[in-house]
């Protein structure tokens, strides 16, 4: 499936469940940092598997985010990666560091 589809798809799951209409922003931003203790947890013990469920949640949770901001995702990965580009920095015990 193509991300948009996927998208739609996660959206309707959202709005069957109730979600979209009783989900505040500050609650969804909990729910992203809980995927991503789960991602951490999954990288540690080197599961390839639950990594990839681990950031499949993230991007659901991201997604429904999104829209409870009323923002498209595709603007702001655009806007993000436009600013990145234009970065200078380097790498340091494994993380890039910017200028």
């Amino acid at each position: 499936m193509e991300y948009k589809e996927l998208e739609v798809k996660v959206l309707e799951w959202a709005k069957e469940k109730g979600i979209l209409e009783k989900a505040t922003t500050a609650k969804q931003a909990y729910k992203t940092l809980e995927e991503s203790g789960e991602l951490l947890h999954s990288i540690g013990s080197d599961n390839k598997e639950e990594i990839c469920d681990s950031l499949g949640d993230i991007l659901v949770t991201i997604i429904i985010q999104a829209k409870l901001q009323k923002v498209d995702l595709i603007d702001c990965l655009e806007g993000a990666y436009n600013v990145i580009s234009k970065r200078n920095g380097k790498m340091i015990n494994g993380t890039f560091v910017k200028n």
